[in-house]
């Protein structure tokens, strides 16, 4: 027995002082009801802060996300409607000139009754240092043929059909270095011919060459198709004088003319598919 609580006494009596502090705090809690939850409430206060902190802060995310896909539909909706008044804008503007182009175009059939027009849009342009030519949706099915001339609305010189398919045609402009008619300054009634220039295409301009050395010739003169030969239409305007020089041989003048037709922004031509002669 002695030598059992000697191996076995310092257990035992740590075991006793356990149950000792044990019954302690129980007679402690006993007397105090609030003590659980007061240590609870200790205990889990740091938990419930950061678990307030982080719920905040995914509730904050949360909203985020949602107003910001709310805001890019409404951004993608006001895209859309924008689009839709700019597609409006650019069909009015482009009806207006239409109206426009139309009323035009009637005081010249009125103005030239000699003149048959073929109304034509123009597809497509080719415009370089080398060439400048249009392509327009009217060919051999409206009666259209190589070498009528071509018009604006307002009865301004384009060029000359070069080439004509069944429903398509091309159109070498008065700006070609290849182009070339006769001419008329209307003031003076001086005859020249207005011809394209290499050196003068690229700015938008051509030339006026055959005028002899005593032209009567000046800057703002008006220039215009003479009609020589029946191959073309007389008083078409061409353009006006911009420049008189001296040519090369120190002797005759030149012109340099600016086309009245602005060839670079043309939609709408109309091509003489056939004219009556007027002496």
């Amino acid at each position: 027995m002695k030598n059992l609580f000697t191996k076995y006494g310092l257990m035992l009596l740590s075991l006793a002082a356990a149950v000792a502090v044990i019954l302690s705090v129980m007679a402690f809690f006993a007397t105090s009801s609030a003590a659980f939850p007061n240590l609870a409430g200790i205990i889990a206060s740091p938990f419930r802060a950061a678990s307030a902190a982080v719920t905040g802060k995914v509730g904050g995310w949360l909203d985020y996300l949602t107003e910001y896909d709310r805001l890019k539909e409404e951004n993608e909706e006001l895209k859309r409607q924008i689009a839709g008044m700019e597609e409006t804008i650019r069909q009015a503007e482009y009806d207006r000139d239409e109206n426009q182009r139309l009323r035009e175009v009637a005081g010249l059939r009125e103005q030239r009754r000699e003149l048959s027009l073929e109304s034509a849009r123009v597809v497509k342009q080719d415009a370089s240092n080398w060439e400048s030519l249009l392509t327009v949706d009217k060919g051999t099915s409206c009666g259209v043929e190589v070498g009528d001339c071509v018009i604006t609305e307002t009865g301004c010189l384009v060029g000359v059909v070069t080439e004509a398919g069944y429903n398509w045609s091309t159109i070498r402009t008065i700006l070609d270095s290849e182009s070339s008619m006769g001419a008329l300054v209307f003031r003076s009634g001086a005859s020249a011919l207005a011809q394209g220039d290499f050196a003068l295409m690229g700015q938008g301009l051509l030339k006026l060459n055959y005028m002899g050395t005593d032209a009567d010739v000046v800057s703002g003169d008006l220039v215009v198709t003479s009609g020589v030969g029946g191959y073309y239409p007389s008083q078409l305007v061409i353009g006006y004088v911009s420049e008189v020089g001296t040519g090369d041989d120190g002797l005759s003048q030149y012109a340099v003319i600016t086309p009245q037709a602005e060839i670079p922004s043309l939609v709408q031509v109309f091509i003489v598919t056939d004219f009556t002669i007027v002496d």
